[in-house]
């Protein structure tokens, strides 16, 4: 099928999973979570795959294409999650009775056919299609090429086992033209796709945003910074800088750049960047941060401008002295991407100023920017981390894909 009579397939079939019952979507979820477990042997075959069709692809896109058993059993413990959450859509969120008389009710309902275009992370495959059945949406999907196998694999099983349990499947669509063409064919979908959703590099996203016609939920880059002020706990500063740069480096909320008061700086910075450089993470530092690391006989390459602004996705990372928090805060805004900032401090007012004057999507004191997850917020899977502003930001979640109408009731009621 060509991409727009894939789109319109869906399109087609968006009354079907709007009007299932909560139960009817929660049975749906277990049978894909049970069908994820049954058929990991096939799912991880085909991964396999895909990953030695692109072993010349940078380590961090292999670990996010790589699925494990144990990876297999978290997407599908993400599903299970979902079962548990209140059911998002048809929930009066607000009512009055107007001058009229009118009784007015604003409901939540799915936004309609949801499309997304991603990058080698077939969770995301997963994770999509279980958001879309518990928000009644239906669903368009197109992965990147290096990991169509495996995405055609995934959606294979999800679709035979609604089959098979009585439900139908044809709400969830698979682009199968990984191309440039097929690219901005779905883009330009706008007849049938009521919004696209970019999950991957700085480049597809902005790529998006430009050639879209339709609405763009902008799920962005993350450099994130971690700002250690100057009471800060040295233990609990090593364990969340170690945490956001090492535990997955090539995702979006891992720490890319490291902010630490002057006054601290002599004293804590040569335990915390040897620790990194021992786990053989490069570091960028201002002029300070070279001093230091010279003397403590820590390697570091001098930092360029564009280092404060860039997202590594590796073991790199950025570091520079500040005064304060009124410095720390400016440079964050600036050079930061809006994803997820922390404050390690023992200063209440520092940790207040913080959290009311970072412009990002999630705030932190005293903990890891790896907590930016829908899993870890408590919504089950997610679609990604929305940078902006409008409608949603942050993890969507199920309640970030719904919109709303109006019911309003009358007895005969004619505006004079």
């Amino acid at each position: 099928m060509t991409v727009r009579e894939t789109c319109k397939l869906a399109k087609d079939h968006v009354a079907y999973p709007a009007l299932l019952t909560p139960e009817e979507k929660n049975r749906i979820l277990d049978i894909m979570a049970s069908a994820l477990i049954k058929n990991s042997a096939s799912i991880i075959a085909a991964n396999k795959t895909d990953i030695e069709n692109g072993k010349d692809l940078p380590a961090y896109l292999i670990d996010r294409l790589r699925l494990t058993e144990d990876r297999i059993k978290g997407i599908a413990e993400g599903i299970t999650q979902l079962i548990a959450l209140e059911d998002p859509t048809d929930k009066v969120v607000a009512s009055w009775t107007n001058h009229a008389g009118l009784k007015i009710e604003r409901v939540t309902v799915p936004l309609g056919v949801i499309g997304i275009i991603y990058e080698a992370r077939p969770n995301v495959t997963c994770d999509v299609i279980a958001l879309c059945v518990k928000t009644g949406n239906a669903v368009v999907l197109r992965g990147s090429k290096d990991a169509f196998l495996t995405n055609s694999e995934l959606v294979r099983v999800i679709k035979q086992a609604l089959n098979d349990g009585g439900f139908e499947s044809e709400f969830i669509q698979l682009i199968e033209d990984t191309t440039r063409k097929g690219a901005e064919d779905f883009m330009h979908a706008d007849e049938y796709v009521d919004v696209l959703i970019p999950r991957g590099s700085a480049n597809l996203i902005q790529t998006t945003k430009k050639n879209a016609t339709m609405p763009v939920i902008e799920t962005g880059a993350g450099n994130c910074h971690i700002y250690i002020e100057k009471t800060a706990d040295i233990q609990i500063a090593l364990d969340i800088l170690l945490n956001g740069k090492l535990q997955r480096p090539g995702v979006c909320n891992a720490l890319e750049s490291i902010l630490i008061d002057k006054a601290a700086a002599d004293s804590m910075l040569p335990v915390l960047l040897k620790a990194l450089s021992d786990n053989k993470v490069v570091i960028h530092g201002c002029n300070d941060t070279v001093k230091i690391c010279n003397a403590a006989g820590i390697p570091v390459v001098a930092a360029t401008e564009e280092d404060y602004g860039k997202e590594y996705l590796g073991y790199e990372i950025s570091c520079k002295t500040v005064s304060g928090v009124d410095e720390a805060i400016k440079h964050i805004n600036n050079y930061s991407t809006h994803h997820s900032e922390t404050i390690i401090t023992r200063d209440d007012s520092a940790a207040q100023k913080f959290l009311r004057e970072i412009d990002s999507a999630a705030v932190y004191v005293n903990a890891s920017t790896r907590f930016t997850d829908g899993f870890e917020f408590g919504f089950g899977a997610e679609l990604g981390i929305s940078t902006q502003k409008l409608h949603a930001r942050g993890p969507l979640g199920p309640e970030q894909l719904t919109s709303f109408k109006y019911r309003v009731t009358g007895n005969g009621q004619c505006r004079k």
